[in-house]
């Protein structure tokens, strides 16, 4: 079977997907893999705060 043109191997078409990380990229430049969607929802202060929790666990954890 002939590879139709603009086609993958899988059958995708190629430029539209890279229409769409074109996109994409415009949309999230700068703002991380998430972009703000998530940015949002998280409370920065609590994350730090597990983080600081999680490694003083493994850091006494590994003193024994």
């Amino acid at each position: 079977m002939a590879n139709q043109t603009n086609k993958s191997q899988a059958g995708t078409n190629i430029n539209e997907v890279k229409q769409q990380n074109a996109k994409s990229a415009q949309g999230t430049a700068g703002q991380g893999q998430f972009g703000t969607e998530f940015g949002s929802e998280t409370d920065v202060q609590s994350v730090r705060q597990q983080n600081q929790q999680a490694e003083s666990r493994k850091n006494q954890n590994a003193g024994k």
